[in-house]
């Protein structure tokens, strides 16, 4: 989503959400967030799972020597040792083959979840061996630009919705997700505003 839409999301959610009126003037909008789409994005979200954005861009850096071009073919034919030795464990390698392999046999379609909507793209990725539903999510949100994703799972983001709303504790995620319903239809947006508000909340 440009800027321009986020604008005018947050226009649309402070309206509806008064927390959300007094906190917007205080920290401003979120600034636009965007991935690129298919297989490589899938293979990299495996990468980065559990380790830090610099262990996993080092390993990408290996990969990419690796496997100059990064699609499904590429990724069935390496040996597995060599994608152990790039620096993935052995179940991130069974679990970067298997997305591979799903591709190839067409039971999984990176490019095709461009035509399904949010809950057949969120059921189609989470099929997947290593992708929950926060992966799923998150793909629909940076990659595809879904503008009515609430990735509940977040944990900064469940932390961020308590203090905006004031709670004793941060909610669990379906009370999360019950709290930003009147969100839509720009949950995404309102995402973007708590991981923003999160990291620069007013004392």
């Amino acid at each position: 989503m440009i800027l321009e839409t986020i604008e005018y999301a947050m226009e649309a959610l402070a309206k509806a959400d008064s927390d959300i009126a007094r906190a917007y003037p205080l920290v401003g909008a979120p600034a636009p967030r965007q991935r690129d789409q298919g297989f490589a994005t899938f293979f990299n979200t495996i990468v980065s799972q559990q380790i830090s954005t610099e262990a996993a861009r080092a390993i990408m850096g290996r990969v990419t020597s690796l496997l100059p071009e990064l699609h499904a073919q590429a990724v069935m034919d390496v040996e597995d040792q060599a994608l152990r030795d790039a620096g993935l464990s052995w179940r991130k390698v069974a679990y970067a083959k298997g997305l591979a392999e799903a591709e190839l046999s067409g039971t999984f379609s990176a490019d095709g979840l461009t035509t399904l909507s949010d809950d057949e793209a969120i059921a189609a990725i989470t099929q997947l061996r290593g992708f929950g539903r926060w992966s799923a999510e998150i793909y629909l949100m940076f990659s595809l630009q879904r503008a009515d994703i609430f990735p509940a799972d977040d944990l900064a983001l469940r932390v961020a919705l308590g203090r905006l709303k004031k709670l004793e504790d941060k909610p669990t995620p379906k009370q999360a997700r019950q709290l930003v319903e009147h969100w839509a239809p720009w949950r995404s947006v309102g995402s973007l505003f708590l991981w923003h508000y999160y990291r620069g909340e007013p004392l």
